[in-house]
C-alpha cells in the first residue's frame, strides 16, 4: 500500500517514485493481470465486450499507467538506478503483452462478441482489437508462436539499447570552447556556455551536442573548425566512426538484429516484408503506395531544392569566401544569406519570444479556438520547472496536462507528446475518466533572472506538441480502445501537431505572443514581415531532407538486407533524393530513434504524408478568413478586424467536432472528410511551402 506506483487513486505520485518501487509494483500488477486474463478466457465466461473490459481492461489499464510512469521517467529523469530498475522490468512486461496479445483463448472470445451488441465506439475498438490480435500472432501455433514472442521480447530490449546508447553518446560528448573559438555566437548562448563550464569548475565554455547548445553553433560561429568538430560528433553519435572512448555507445549491430527480427516477424505473419506489416493499421494501403508518394512529393520539390543549394553556394563564394563549402557549414551559410537577403537574424527574433509569452498565446489560441479555458493546477512532477495545467469548458473538467520544457542532462532529445492516462467511461465504476497528458520538450533555459527565450522553430515545436496534446485531451468519445489518440491510423497521428503549427506564421497570433525580453515591446510587424518572406527559406531543401529519411526508413523495411548492412542503401537514397552530400563518416541511422526506438518503423513517411492533411486541414480556416473580408471601400482596418483571423470559432468548433472530438472513433479519412467535405489534396501544402504552380 506504500508503492506509488500502485496508487491510481488519482495522479500518478511522481515525486514519491523511487527505483525500488518498479520491480515489486510490476510484480502485483501483472498477477493481477494475468489472473484477469484466466478469468475471462475461461470456458463459461460471456464473450460480451462490457464483462471482458470490467475485468482485462481494468486489470491491464492500471499496469500501463504504472508502467507508462516509469517509462516517462526513464525518458526525462534517467539515472543509473532507474534505467537498471526500468531493464530489470522490461522482458517481464513485454512478455506479458506479447502473451497477451497472441492469446488464442482470447482472439476466440473478441471474435464471438457480436457487432450487433456494440456501439459505434466499440465496434470500431472490436474492429481494432480482431485486426490486433493477427498482427500480434494470435493465429500462430506451435513453435512459430514461441519464436514470434520470442522475437517481441528481444526487440524491446534492443530498442531500449538503442534508446540508452543514443542517450549516453549525446551526453558522454562535451567541448570546452575558449572565447575566441565562440565569435559571431549569440551572447545568452555563449553564456550559458560559460556557466555550465564553471558549475564544473572548468575554464572554457562547455559545449554539447543536445539541441540548444548544437544549433546556435552550427548557425553563427564563424569559425569552420569548430563547427566541422560539432558536426562530426554529432553525426556520428553512437556509430562505428565515433572516437574510441565512446565505441561502448554503437548501435550498428543492435540495427542490424533489430531489422532481422523484424523481417523475420515479418514472414511469421504471412507478409513479405515488415513494410507491409506496418501499413496494415495506416491510411496508406500498401509501402509502394508510399515509395510512389514520396518520389513524386521528391520530384516536384527538387528544383526548388537545386536553386536552394545554388543560392547558398553563389553567396558562400561571394560574401564569405567559400568557394567549396561543406556539410558543417551549410547551417552558416544559409542563416547568413538569410541575414541579407531578408535582413534579420534568428537571434534578432528570439528576443521576442520569451517563454511565458509565448505559453500565454498558445493558450489564447487554443482557448479562442476550441472554446475551453486553460488553468494551472498542481500536481506532484519529476523535476523542478515541470508545470500542470487543466482545460475545462463551461466549468467543467476535460482534461490535464503536465508541461516539461527545459533542456538536461538524463532527458531523451527532441519533443514528443505522451499519454498519462485516457479519457474513459470506467466499466469498474461506472464513472468518467478524464485524459492527461505529458508534453515534453528540449529548450535552452533562462540564463541569469531573465525568461528563456524561444527560436521561431521551439515556438512551432511547442505548438507542434500541443496538437498531440489537444488531439488526446479534447476527445469525447468515452470508449479507451479509441478515444483521442488510440485507434488513429499512424500516418494520421501527425495530423493534429501539423495542424497547430500553422498559427506560427500568422501575424494576428504572433503579435500577441511575444514581447522584448529587455524592452517588453510586441515584435514589430516590419520585422514578422521579413519572417514571413523568409518562411519558405530552403523549403525545398528541407523536404527533400524528409523525403530522404522517410524514403530510406520505407526501403530499409521493404527491399533491403539487413545482413548487409545499412551504408549502401542509405547512401544510395542520398544519391537520388539528397541535394547536398553526408560526407563518408556520417551515420545518421545510428541516432534515427524514431525507427528504432521510437515506433515510427515504416512509418516516418508519415510525417510528410499528414502534412498534406494539416495543410488542407488549415486552408479551411484561411478559406473563411478570406469570406468574411469587407466589402471593398468599406473602410475596415483589416490588420485589426477580428474577423480576418484564423482563429476563429466557426471553423474551430467544425474542426474540434470532426476531428479532435472523435479521436480514433472512425477511420482518418473519414474524420477529415466529415471536416473538409472530401479526400485531402497536395496543393494547400506545395502551396504553403512557397512550391505551388
Amino acid at each position: 500500500m506504500n508503492n506509488p506506483l500502485l496508487d491510481f487513486s488519482d495522479l500518478p505520485l511522481f515525486d514519491r517514485i523511487q527505483p525500488e518501487h518498479v520491480g515489486p509494483a510490476v510484480d502485483s500488477l501483472l498477477n493481477e493481470a494475468d489472473a484477469a486474463l484466466e478469468s475471462v478466457t475461461a470456458a463459461d465466461f460471456p464473450a460480451s465486450w462490457t464483462a471482458i473490459a470490467a475485468s482485462l481492461d481494468v486489470s491491464t489499464e492500471r499496469l500501463s499507467r504504472a508502467w507508462g510512469a516509469v517509462s516517462h521517467l526513464n525518458s526525462v529523469a534517467d539515472a543509473p538506478e532507474l534505467r537498471a530498475a526500468y531493464n530489470a522490468a522490461l522482458p517481464r512486461v513485454t512478455e506479458f503483452w506479447t502473451r497477451l496479445g497472441a492469446d488464442e483463448r482470447l482472439y476466440a472470445k473478441y471474435k464471438a462478441i457480436d457487432p450487433a451488441t456494440l456501439n459505434a465506439e466499440q465496434r470500431q475498438a472490436h474492429k481494432n482489437a480482431v485486426r490486433n490480435f493477427v498482427l500480434s500472432g494470435a493465429e500462430l501455433t506451435g513453435l512459430a508462436k514461441e519464436r514470434f514472442a520470442a522475437i517481441q521480447e528481444r526487440q524491446a530490449e534492443l530498442s531500449q539499447k538503442f534508446s540508452e546508447n543514443a542517450l549516453d553518446a549525446t551526453d558522454a560528448f562535451a567541448y570546452y570552447a575558449t572565447a575566441d573559438e565562440l565569435a559571431g555566437v549569440p551572447a545568452d548562448i555563449v553564456q550559458s556556455a560559460r556557466d555550465q563550464a564553471q558549475a564544473e569548475g572548468k575554464d572554457g565554455h562547455k559545449l554539447t551536442l543536445k539541441m540548444p547548445s548544437y544549433l546556435p553553433v552550427m548557425q553563427f560561429a564563424h569559425s569552420s573548425a569548430l563547427r566541422e568538430m560539432l558536426y562530426r560528433a554529432y553525426s556520428t553519435r553512437a556509430s562505428d566512426q565515433a572516437p574510441q572512448e565512446f565505441s561502448k555507445f554503437d548501435n550498428s549491430e543492435i540495427i542490424q538484429e533489430i531489422l532481422s527480427l523484424r523481417r523475420e516477424e515479418a514472414w511469421l505473419l504471412g507478409y513479405q516484408n515488415f513494410g507491409e506489416v506496418s501499413v496494415v493499421a495506416k491510411m496508406a494501403k500498401s509501402p509502394d503506395e508510399v515509395v510512389v508518394f514520396l518520389r513524386d512529393l521528391a520530384r516536384r520539390a527538387r528544383p526548388y531544392a537545386e536553386q536552394d543549394v545554388a543560392d547558398l553556394r553563389a553567396f558562400a563564394a561571394r560574401s564569405l569566401g567559400l568557394t567549396d563549402p561543406q556539410p558543417w557549414d551549410y547551417a552558416y551559410i544559409g542563416e547568413k544569406l538569410k541575414e541579407e537577403r531578408y535582413s534579420f537574424s534568428e537571434q534578432e527574433v528570439k528576443q521576442y519570444f520569451t517563454a511565458p509569452k509565448v505559453l500565454a498565446g498558445l493558450f489564447k489560441i487554443v482557448e479562442t479556438l476550441f472554446e475551453v479555458d486553460i488553468c494551472k493546477d498542481s500536481a506532484p512532477v519529476w523535476k523542478p520547472g515541470v508545470d500542470f495545467y487543466r482545460i475545462e469548458r463551461a466549468g467543467q473538467l476535460v482534461g490535464q496536462f503536465y508541461l516539461d520544457q527545459p533542456a538536461r542532462a538524463g532527458k531523451r532529445g527532441g519533443a514528443w507528446m505522451d499519454d498519462v492516462r485516457a479519457r474513459w467511461l470506467r466499466p469498474d465504476t461506472g464513472k468518467l475518466q478524464t485524459p492527461v497528458a505529458h508534453l515534453v520538450c528540449n529548450f535552452a533555459e533562462g540564463v541569469g533572472e531573465k525568461p528563456a527565450l524561444l527560436t521561431h522553430d521551439d515556438v512551432t515545436t511547442l505548438f507542434h506538441e500541443f496538437g498531440h496534446g489537444l488531439h488526446h485531451l479534447l476527445t469525447q468519445i468515452s470508449e479507451r480502445d479509441v478515444s483521442g489518440i488510440s485507434g488513429v491510423e499512424w500516418d494520421a497521428v501527425e495530423l493534429p501537431s501539423q495542424f497547430m503549427e500553422n498559427f506560427c506564421w500568422e501575424w494576428d497570433v504572433l503579435k500577441h505572443m511575444t514581447a522584448h525580453v529587455e524592452t517588453g515591446e510586441a515584435l514589430p510587424r516590419a520585422l514578422f514581415d521579413k519572417m514571413l518572406a523568409a518562411k519558405n527559406f530552403q523549403s525545398g531543401m528541407q523536404t527533400l531532407r524528409q523525403v530522404e529519411f522517410s524514403l530510406f526508413d520505407m526501403l530499409l523495411h521493404t527491399e533491403h538486407d539487413p545482413a548487409n548492412g545499412l551504408m549502401d542503401l542509405l547512401n544510395e537514397v542520398r544519391r537520388e533524393v539528397a541535394v547536398i552530400q553526408a560526407p563518408p563518416y556520417s551515420r545518421t541511422a545510428h541516432t534515427f530513434s524514431h525507427i528504432f526506438s521510437g515506433g515510427y518503423a515504416a512509418g516516418y513517411y508519415s510525417y510528410k504524408w499528414a502534412e498534406v492533411l494539416s495543410a488542407d486541414a488549415y486552408a479551411a480556416f484561411e478559406e473563411h478568413a478570406r469570406q468574411q473580408q469587407p466589402a471593398p471601400g468599406a473602410g475596415t482596418n483589416t490588420d485589426s478586424a477580428a474577423a480576418l483571423s484564423t482563429v476563429n470559432v466557426e471553423p474551430g468548433r467544425k474542426y474540434r467536432e470532426a476531428i479532435l472530438e472523435a479521436g480514433g472513433s472512425r477511420p482518418a479519412m473519414d474524420s477529415f472528410k466529415a471536416f473538409r467535405g472530401r479526400e485531402p489534396s497536395l496543393d494547400a501544402l506545395l502551396r504553403h511551402q512557397g512550391m505551388g504552380a
